[in-house]
């Protein structure tokens, strides 16, 4: 079988998920300089630039988004493997691809329970970075959220978005009654302004020339709206509990994004562990 090094092919593998040297060598504790090295021989060995230098990162190269698909697969099917043969010699395990944010605010509340009933379960919970498959996260189970996937998959949760800010910020600056009244208001936005250009249009406003801060990912956005930064456009049924507890108000039912949802995955030949986390998370949402 002819190959590149396969540790230069794991190195090249994370650093095209990650589209990042850095946070590919951040993943598999090395430096970026050493993941650098790795993708150079494989381009060496093929012949074949895999990745374009740029003076703000790197951005793969058509070979290298065909070679990092088939990377990510094919060590998502070995991990898996790996998995399902621990199982098997009594060592079980199962793992859960999810955003941090699904975490934080969805599932570490419901796993001690999982764990309470099936403590010989060793459950492990990895990013998913930007994996479409559980096969793409070396996972057995995967939480994606978007649109319908193109395999099959269970809405476990819904991703619609509304005006959300903190009970605190809203004494501070309200009333804010009417969608206008947003346009004077700090809008905090969750790794573009897009989700509040489409919500405002919708509305029949124009999106404000004076934009609030960007985040890069909603983790960081829901904690500022927390803080009481601003307004942020959050999935309502993933911050229900916040909602619930009276730490954040939803302030308008309109919606954007109804057509997304928060989808459970499983890899192929998912293990007994697996089955047996994946029936207890659709429990949940029931």
């Amino acid at each position: 079988m002819k190959l590149p090094p396969i540790a230069s092919l794991r190195a090249f593998e994370a650093a095209a998920r990650r589209q990042s040297f850095r946070h590919a060598g951040d993943e598999l504790g090395m430096s970026a300089a050493a993941v650098s090295q790795h993708v150079k021989s494989i381009e060496d060995w093929l012949g074949l630039p895999l990745f374009e230098r740029r003076p703000r990162g790197v951005q793969l190269t058509a070979q290298g988004r065909e070679l990092g698909e088939a990377c990510s697969e094919g060590l998502g099917h070995i991990a898996i493997t790996v998995e399902r043969l621990l199982g098997r010699s009594g060592q079980k395990r199962v793992s859960l691809a999810c955003q941090p944010s699904m975490v934080t605010h969805w599932l570490a509340p419901r796993l001690p329970a999982f764990r309470a009933a099936h403590p010989d379960i060793q459950v492990s919970i990895v990013y998913p970075l930007s994996a479409r498959t559980p096969e793409e996260a070396g996972a057995d189970l995967l939480i994606r959220h978007g649109t319908q996937p193109d395999r099959p998959a269970t809405a476990i949760l819904g991703a619609a978005t509304r005006p959300t800010c903190s009970t605190d910020y809203l004494q501070r600056v309200g009333p804010i009654s009417k969608p206008s009244d947003l346009l004077a208001a700090d809008l905090l936005h969750d790794e573009t302004e897009a989700a509040w250009s489409t919500w405002l249009t919708r509305q029949g406003l124009k999106p404000p020339a004076d934009t609030g801060p960007i985040f890069a990912d909603f983790n960081l956005l829901v904690s500022s709206v927390l803080a009481g930064l601003g307004i942020g456009l959050c999935p309502t049924e993933l911050v229900a509990k916040q909602i619930d507890d009276g730490h954040l108000t939803v302030l308008f039912d309109q919606a954007i994004d109804e057509d997304k949802f928060y989808w459970l995955l499983e890899a192929q030949g998912l293990s007994e562990s697996g089955r047996l986390l994946q029936a207890y998370l659709l429990r949940q949402t029931a």
